[in-house]
């Protein structure tokens, strides 16, 4: 009887080349971006060859960041440094006191 593998892959995050997550995000997003910025530069009639070195540099800039953050932070540390950044210092209590400790009765029921 053959055996066959099943897919091990449930439950786990999605991974290429090692890259998890958002970063494959960032990864396409950024060499798409880059694509479209070098098509644009040359049909506005710029030197093919400053569109080469602006593509090249730029996908391999943003190939170095990419496999460097995710390097750096993890599969989930990106969103924890953007939950750390939106969470506030200090909590700014501008009402008085006996407004927070103000009691009110509850209704007699029937």
């Amino acid at each position: 009887m053959n055996s066959y593998n099943i897919n091990k892959g449930i439950g786990r995050t999605v991974e290429f080349k090692g890259l998890k997550a958002q970063y494959l995000f960032i990864f396409a997003g950024g060499l798409l971006g880059t694509l479209i910025l070098v098509m644009i530069l040359y049909m506005a009639g710029v030197n093919s060859y400053t569109c080469l070195l602006l593509g090249a540099g730029g996908a391999s800039l943003i190939v170095w960041q990419t496999f460097s953050l995710n390097r750096k932070y993890g599969e989930y540390g990106l969103m924890k440094v953007g939950a750390r950044k939106r969470h506030p210092c200090y909590i700014i209590c501008r009402k008085p006191v006996h407004r927070y400790l103000k009691f009110t009765p509850k209704q007699n029921a029937l």
